[in-house]
């Protein structure tokens, strides 16, 4: 379980105020989405929880003790993929299970069976530049389900892909996050994105960054989501809460 308590974040010497106050459970085993306008600190949120950002203020816990990213397994998920481009399909999938130093006699067996399931058996000696955007963020998924996280943090993962590309990868995402029901943090612009991929939804408003509001999402898990009158109609109340933050 991860617990953001009272959290703040400043950057540079006029210690301009990216986040503050922020309050946040996200149970074991769940993914929350945060989303919200542009400069409202969802970012800041997902560094400060990944240890990569410290904090002006306030904690954040895992599992009721503080963060020690040393200790956990974090997968970190950029919105450019992470991917080392001097680095073949197969270095780049085990790179993060080798800076943890967690590879074993069965870390082959399943990255193989990993690259299958993910359409990228045959290219392992491929690089990056030799892929697509949407191969590349399979293998970015790859590494980071390969790691088995404690922990999985993802910045507008799919953000730069076509709509139909978009939504098939968040079919994948979820095909093998339920496999392993990591607990996720998941930032997105995209209503529908939330709506599909998140139990739980973290409404941010900006000047400074803040959270606004905490839903839980009914319709997670749904079958035939996308055509449940149900769901335009929360995406519908969700764009006007949205709306209401910019003037909060």
């Amino acid at each position: 379980m991860i617990e953001v308590k009272n959290l703040s974040v400043r950057y540079g010497e006029e210690k301009f105020v990216a986040l503050t106050g922020v309050n946040l459970t996200v149970p074991t085993g769940t993914v929350c989405v945060l989303i919200g306008p542009s400069g409202c600190g969802k970012s800041s949120l997902l560094r400060a929880v990944a240890g990569l950002q410290s904090a002006a203020g306030g904690e954040v816990l895992v599992d009721g003790l503080p963060l020690k990213p040393t200790e956990k397994k974090i997968g970190f998920m950029p919105q450019n993929y992470g991917l080392l481009p001097w680095r073949t399909v197969r270095d780049n999938a085990l790179l993060g299970c080798r800076i943890k130093g967690t590879i074993d006699s069965g870390t082959e067996a399943r990255l193989a069976r990993l690259l299958a399931v993910l359409g990228l058996k045959g290219m392992e000696d491929r690089y990056p530049g030799e892929l697509s955007g949407g191969q590349q963020q399979r293998v970015s998924l790859a590494r980071i389900f390969l790691m088995e996280p404690d922990i999985l943090l993802m910045d507008e993962p799919f953000s730069a892909l076509d709509t139909i590309t978009r939504e098939d990868m968040q079919e994948v995402f979820l095909s093998l996050w339920r496999k392993q029901a990591v607990t996720t943090l998941l930032v997105t612009h995209y209503v529908e994105e939330a709506l599909y991929l998140g139990n739980k939804i973290v409404l941010m408003a900006s000047h400074p960054g803040r959270v606004t509001d905490v839903m839980e999402n009914p319709l997670f898990g749904a079958t035939d989501l996308r055509s449940d009158p149900a769901y335009f109609a929360l995406a519908g109340e969700l764009r006007r809460k949205i709306k209401e933050t910019r003037g909060a």
